[in-house]
């Protein structure tokens, strides 16, 4: 990324209004070097959050002819949990075909990278990057920033819960140093096993630690762990 993970970690904790959080994602487009980023959730309530850097005119169109219906990136969204690569989508039906032409025209990419996050009492949210390139440059860019994509989208998530949903109520228990370590590990992108290696400990001890520190925070899973302790200012980064 253009910009370290643990500076763009620490800006996005501080965000404290819709407003902030909206201009940041919008901003994400330097740090991923993509042209658009977008963030769209909904609240187990209905309730609704979204900041997208695609044009207003591509935005207006998308929801008056109910695009949403017909996308398959959606669809690929809602019945995956890991990455959703656009090129591995089904764009062979007219509608879909038609509907990718269009988004071309309308500035929004050829090449796209949507990651589902399913947050607490059904809360659903999809985050995106998209870039105008070519096959090679794209998949060699998502290499390098997969694992960043992956946490900003959960941190990102993190703070929509607590701005927009009013989540966060859960009564958070104090990590141990242990627990803090190797998630403040896991924040900058180390995995399990390597967090384990710093600290000199088993990848199972490794493993303990980090389901205990998930129940303590409230989270889902252990992105949720990492973004929820941080927001919390649990970790040491």
């Amino acid at each position: 990324m253009a910009r370290s993970r643990e500076a763009l970690i620490e800006k996005l904790g501080a965000i404290t209004d819709r407003r902030a959080l909206a201009d940041a994602i919008s901003g994400l487009t330097e740090d991923f070097e993509t042209d658009h980023v977008v963030y769209h959730s909904v609240s187990h309530i209905g309730e609704e959050f979204a900041a997208a850097t695609y044009s207003p005119e591509w935005q207006d169109h998308y929801e008056d002819a109910g695009l949403t219906r017909i996308d398959p990136v959606v669809r690929g969204c809602l019945q995956s949990y890991g990455p959703v690569h656009w090129e591995q989508l089904d764009w062979d039906a007219s509608v879909a075909a038609s509907m990718m032409s269009d988004a071309i025209d309308a500035g929004v990419g050829n090449q796209g990278l949507s990651l589902p996050i399913r947050g607490p009492d059904g809360q659903f949210a999809v985050f995106t990057l998209s870039h105008r390139t070519n096959d090679g440059a794209w998949q060699r860019q998502m290499q390098d920033l997969m694992s960043d994509a992956i946490l900003v989208s959960h941190f990102l998530n993190q703070k929509a819960l607590e701005l927009v949903d009013g989540a966060g109520g859960h009564i958070v228990g104090q990590l141990s140093p242990r627990e803090s370590d190797v998630l403040s590990l896991l924040a900058v992108g180390q995995t399990r096993s390597q967090a384990a290696d710093t600290l000199g400990i088993s990848p199972h001890t490794a493993r303990v630690y980090i389901e205990s520190a998930r129940r303590k925070v409230g989270a889902m899973n252990t992105l949720h762990a990492v973004a929820r302790a941080q927001s919390l200012g649990l970790l040491s980064l």
